[in-house]
């Protein structure tokens, strides 16, 4: 059972979400979309304005030098008849161009500009009513943290409206929710600090979240870590003081056809271990446990969708702390399955956790395995900090990479060196955690992964080092601290899974 005294400090403030027939009459402001035309802005029909509303705004709109670009948020004077006060329109850019994730940034772009008010509407869904909710959702995301003094002045709007069918648009209104509050949740797991958020309190957190969601929940602690041989996870747990746990999450549909496992690291936080970071930036260590709110925000979010594909999630949960009884260069570890790892540099210590988790995840025979990882800096070196690197079974690497663009998750597809292979052997133990070069780093990581899974199990890595941490500039719907990366592709992946023979 979940322990009721671990709880997060503080939570990401969000509007509340509606999907209705007609604007309230309580609305402060109306939120429409314009469009770039060749001859400036073009405004289309919006069920908040009637033809003399959208000639008056659209008037206003090209009087103050509105364009209709991508992301342009300009507010005017309501025209008298209309809901609100004001009209806030936010450019779509080029109509022949248009997409969901055009829409998407849109509307995080808007949600920022609507601090302050109570309720708004709006009918930027009728060009993708869930690209739509996801970008307002995700866009006016603001994460206050653990203060002692007055309220901060980046309090999202109180409540958008959504106007449209409430009958036809209801399910795809509900998945879009469901998905933002699950991009949400990962975000203020990410976002918590260490000194709140550690494997044990970590744990009680994400086993509480499950058990409202009706998921089964298991957590090991370190006698029966110990008992059961997961040495990998004990070995980067035991520098601290605060020991190690597995979660494990399980979801069970009444009505399911495939299996998929679902498996993401957890170090609270990351000092490197005896092999230490440099102190520059070392405080973005509190992300290093992204996989594995991910990978519980989905989960969670797919019981509360009713996906009917049954979903294990395998959490190795650690922190990485250089004392007297930390693991050093040179030790030999024994993982959980017994396969021996010569450790050559601590700061590896992500896949030395997953690597338990991995074998522990290959047992139930899943249909697919997909893990994911803040894991190696060479991830941004070869592919940036947007994009995420997918490295494993081609069909579901490629599968999972095209799936992450869609949804407006950068990824690519990365391949796994043969070369590597020989860099992977130990004098002293089967494989060795690190290699002696800079080179591919993200694929090494990968390989040495690859040996902890089961055999004949389809199963691909996907490397979140800089997507899942937004640590440059506010950009579309993405704040700056956590991102949620990779919640909408799993969730995405997950529902196509569901529809399979």
């Amino acid at each position: 059972m979940a322990n009721p005294t671990f709880t997060l400090p503080a939570r990401g403030a969000t509007p509340e979400l509606k999907l209705s027939k007609k604007a309230p009459k309580s609305t402060d402001a109306i939120l429409v979309p314009v469009l770039l035309g060749e001859e400036g802005p073009e405004l289309p029909a919006s069920p908040l304005l009637d033809d003399a509303a959208l000639r008056a705004v659209l008037t206003s709109l090209t009087a103050v030098g509105a364009t209709g670009k991508a992301g342009e948020v300009t507010r005017v004077p309501a025209p008298e008849g209309a809901a609100g006060t004001s009209v806030i329109a936010v450019g779509l850019g080029d109509p022949e161009e248009l997409t969901d994730e055009t829409v998407r940034r849109a509307a995080g772009c808007a949600a920022r500009s609507l601090t302050g008010l109570k309720t708004v509407s709006t009918s930027l869904g009728v060009f993708g009513l869930a690209a739509a909710v996801e970008g307002i959702a995700l866009g006016a995301y603001n994460y206050r943290g653990i203060r002692g003094g007055a309220e901060d002045n980046g309090t999202p709007v109180g409540k958008v409206v959504f106007v449209g069918d409430t009958k036809v648009d209801a399910d795809a209104f509900e998945t879009a929710r469901v998905t933002a509050e699950a991009v949400i949740l990962a975000r203020d797991l990410v976002n918590t600090p260490s000194s709140h958020l550690y494997p044990e309190s970590y744990a009680g957190i994400i086993a509480a979240e499950a058990e409202a969601s009706g998921l089964e929940v298991e957590v090991l602690a370190e006698k029966a870590l110990a008992k059961q041989g997961y040495g990998g996870i004990l070995a980067v747990g035991q520098g601290s003081s605060r020991g190690p746990r597995l979660v494990r999450l399980t979801w069970t549909p009444k009505k399911s056809k495939k299996t998929v496992a679902l498996v993401g690291k957890g170090i609270t936080f990351d000092t490197g271990g005896i092999s230490i970071k440099p102190a520059a930036n070392m405080e973005n260590m509190i992300s290093d446990m992204g996989g594995s709110a991910a990978v519980a925000a989905t989960i969670i979010a797919a019981a509360k969708l009713d996906l009917p594909v049954k979903i294990t999630a395998t959490l190795p949960l650690a922190e990485n702390m250089p004392d007297g009884l930390a693991l050093r260069p040179g030790d030999v570890i024994t993982h959980y399955g017994g396969v021996t790892s010569e450790i050559i540099n601590t700061d590896a210590e992500g896949r030395l956790v997953l690597a338990d988790a991995l074998v522990r995840a290959s047992e139930d025979k899943p249909d697919y395995l997909i893990d994911t990882a803040t894991l190696t800096g060479a991830q941004m070196v070869a592919l940036g900090v947007r994009t995420a690197g997918v490295l494993g079974s081609e069909e579901l690497r490629d599968r999972i990479a095209a799936t992450g663009r869609d949804v407006g998750e950068p990824a690519w597809a990365m391949p796994m060196l043969e070369e590597q292979e020989e860099e992977l052997k130990s004098p002293v133990a089967d494989i060795r955690n690190a290699h002696p070069n800079r080179w591919g780093g993200m694929e090494f990581a990968a390989l040495y992964l690859s040996r902890f899974v089961g055999e004949g199990i389809e199963w691909a890595h996907v490397d979140i080092a800089g997507p899942s941490y937004n640590t440059s500039g506010v950009h579309g719907y993405t704040p700056k601290r956590a991102t949620g990366v990779p919640v909408r592709t799993f969730l995405a992946l997950l529902a196509e899974v569901a529809q399979e023979d």
